[in-house]
């Protein structure tokens, strides 16, 4: 992940922690319509600066933040190998 992707993908973040602050903590239990409908200004904001569609800013950030995760995931298996997790 590059810094500017990292740039972008912190300010979504950052933007999702703010205004999703009071939604139930578990993603998994709000459709991702509403979670969209929580993001839609930032992701505009990010597509009037950039000059790309907004969908592209959505494919952009969920390619990302899988990026992230794996990333994250990685870390923690790496971390942890001298662990036995069975």
């Amino acid at each position: 992940m590059t810094n500017e992707d990292k740039i972008f993908l912190d300010r979504i973040t950052e933007f999702a922690n703010e205004v999703m602050a009071d939604i139930d903590p578990d993603p998994q239990k709000t459709p991702i319509s509403e979670q969209l409908e929580y993001l839609k200004p930032i992701m505009e904001t990010l597509s009037k600066e950039t000059g790309e569609p907004i969908e592209d800013i959505f494919i952009k950030y969920m390619d990302l933040a899988s990026e992230a995760a794996v990333e994250k995931n990685q870390k923690f298996k790496a971390d942890y190998a001298d662990f036995d997790m069975r």
